[in-house]
């Protein structure tokens, strides 16, 4: 089907990042997302699943168009410079690095001559579900500032007083910070839940306005609003003085720089945490059904995330990801589940928002993520190679840690014959998995190497023999000789693009004859003529969900790694190129990529996606390396 173009693209939106929640700001400046004060809180502003009345605040030069929008370099600040016939401004939009939370800031400067900027501002608590009564109040005696709450959440906007529509401003100017109160009859027919608060202003060169939108709990008091200049500047030192303890050698440097920064924006600051992606139900398919909320931490991106901040220089950050994680299975390690809230929360219930349209049209617009309560295989593994690669960058290792980990592994030989749904959340019946055992030997692998070469205890010729068991179990059952290939389950004879993920484990070696095989079928059922890669053949059935989905970023890249580890160093720089172009202009993935229509597709930006570009650009890096050196 010729996909829709109604919702704003994908690659039009920037992120902006606080390390506690996320924002998404359109190119014409218009912010469709964001939920406060957490990633996984209710959205005060929906646009993005629904239209400007689900809330959104558009802030952009009237009569102007956008000539360029870039990040301060290695921060989330934003700046987007805008020409009008009359003049050009640049806007920063920037949610500050503070101890409170849920501070945003809208900055306009003019650049030269004059410009006329105006704002649509609609706030909707809870998803749209909640107009806030909104009022103006008095603040320091002097300045005023609007005033919105409902329910639990309260907002405080400041700055150059907007307005309710139609409002009679003969008596001021439209820079003035006082204006009426809301209208007899607006009263009469709104009581005072303002559905539009909106405002333009004259800005002259080498003039500057803030605006800014702070969140609080209702029930507290109304806090002080931040000082823009010094927190935009703490904001910008913030980020750079992490980026500046990032080691890349690798190319593309800017795009694995911003990769690794975007695992850092996705990252909740007070646990640990990070989200898979800032957003929920943007689709896999556009007018689709697999529509999930990701707005939660599973331990698979956390244990990928730990690999590649490690290979990069960051033990020590990784240490707040091992954290988190370790707290949130600490108590239930005997019921590990594959995802948890940012606080380690492990009720995620899944439900719908019928009273959203979703992006594209597509529903249903879900929030909670039922696949919490799935068994999957394949997460003690990833687990467990995440933190030998931590203990192998010389990361501090206690009691506590090293007992957890054998807590898992415990837990994986309690389950050590169950069929799961494997690393793709099917919804249908459950199997075994080849890719899911593989993980399994990885992590009873990764626990006889802790004992053998890092001298911690445990039960060691039990986790070699239950290596082995896996091991017998993969060739007999996980392998199709007259295929030439290992299988997406043990009882069907399918391809999957998790099979990439077989050398990474340690299982075989990326030139293993068996491996070549599986990459030749994986060629030719789940690669598109561009050389983008399907996850699985959707019209298989397995999945038990209607519709079809586009490529997947994340196996793209895998076959990228795939490619450099066999040798196809071309082919992988080729395919490599191919994909980093398709990235946003900001150099922002989403989870999906359709061919078609040229859009990026899915929740977004999304970890997994960044994690796949970091791991292919050093796979491309070490092969490049090997072949220099064997030249010599």
């Amino acid at each position: 089907m010729a996909s829709p173009t109604r919702s704003t693209p994908l690659e039009d939106y920037a992120l902006l990042s606080d390390l506690r929640t996320g924002a998404l700001v359109s190119r014409d400046g218009s912010i469709d997302w964001l939920c406060l004060p957490r990633f996984d809180s209710p959205a005060v502003f929906s646009a993005l699943l629904d239209g400007p009345e689900a809330g959104r605040w558009r802030l952009s030069v009237v009569d102007g168009e956008v000539l360029d929008r870039r990040y301060i370099p290695e921060t989330f600040v934003l700046e987007t410079t805008w020409r009008s016939p009359s003049g050009t401004a640049r806007v920063t939009d920037c949610l500050l690095r503070s101890e409170s939370q849920g501070d945003l800031i809208r900055r306009v400067e003019c650049l030269d001559g004059e410009v006329t900027v105006e704002h649509d501002l609609r706030l909707r608590f809870d998803y749209a579900r909640a107009t806030p009564w909104t009022r103006e109040i008095a603040r320091d005696g002097e300045h005023r500032a609007l005033l919105a709450l409902a329910g639990p959440d309260g907002i405080l906007v400041t700055g150059p007083m907007l307005r309710w529509p139609d409002e009679d401003d003969d008596d001021s100017s439209p820079t003035d910070d006082t204006h009426a109160d809301v209208r007899d009859d607006e009263r009469s027919q709104e009581g005072g839940r303002a559905r539009r608060l909106e405002g333009t202003f004259d800005v002259r060169a080498g003039e500057r306005l803030d605006w800014d939108l702070t969140w609080f709990p209702s029930h507290a008091d109304v806090p002080d609003p931040p000082e823009a200049d010094e927190t935009i500047a703490a904001t910008i030192s913030a980020w750079t003085e992490w980026s500046s303890q990032l080691e890349v050698d690798c190319d593309p440097r800017p795009e694995v720089t911003r990769s690794l920064l975007v695992l850092r924006a996705l990252t909740n600051l007070d646990t640990g945490a990070i989200v898979a992606a800032p957003t929920t139900s943007l689709p896999e398919y556009f007018g689709g059904e697999r529509n999930w909320d990701y707005r939660y931490t599973w331990l698979r991106d956390a244990a990928f995330t730990i690999e590649v901040v490690v290979a990069h220089g960051l033990t020590e950050g990784a240490e707040l990801w091992r954290d988190w994680l370790l707290r949130a299975v600490a108590g239930d390690v005997d019921d590990v589940k594959i995802m948890y809230g940012l606080g380690g929360e492990r009720q995620l219930i899944e439900m719908e928002l019928d009273h959203l349209d979703g992006y594209e049209d597509s529903r249903p617009v879900r929030i909670g993520n039922g696949a919490a309560d799935q068994y999957q295989a394949d997460v003690v593994g990833e687990v467990m190679i995440a933190l030998h690669d931590l203990r192998e960058a010389g990361a501090h290792e206690d009691e506590y840690t090293w007992g957890l980990q054998k807590g898992l592994l415990r837990y994986a030989e309690k389950h050590f014959d169950r069929e799961d749904h494997g690393i793709w959340e099917m919804r249908g019946s459950t199997h075994h998995f080849t890719h899911g055992r593989a993980m399994m030997w990885a992590a009873f692998d990764r626990g006889v190497r802790a004992v053998e070469e890092h001298g911690l205890d445990g039960p060691v010729e039990r986790w070699r023999e239950l290596r082995s068991r896996l091991a017998e179990e993969i060739d007999e059952h996980g392998y199709d000789s007259e295929l030439g290939s290992f299988t997406q389950t043990y009882d069907n004879s399918e391809v999957d693009a998790s099979l990439l993920q077989l050398p990474h484990t340690g299982f075989l070696d990326y030139d293993d004859p068996r491996m070549l095989g599986t990459v030749a079928c994986i060629e030719r059922d789940l690669v598109t003529e561009e050389g983008f890669v399907h996850r699985y053949r959707v019209d298989s059935g397995i999945d038990g969900l209607e519709g079809g989905e586009y490529p997947f970023v994340l196996c793209t890249f895998w076959l990228v790694e795939q490619y450099a580890g066999s040798g196809r160093i071309d082919d992988a720089q080729n395919l490599m190129d191919t994909m980093v172009s398709r990235g946003s202009d900001l150099g922002l993935f989403s989870e999906e990529f359709d061919p078609e229509s040229g859009r990026l597709a899915g929740n977004f930006p999304q970890a997994f996606s960044h994690i796949g570009l970091i791991r292919a650009a050093d796979a491309l890096q070490a092969a490049r390396k090997g072949r220099e050196e064997g030249e010599r």
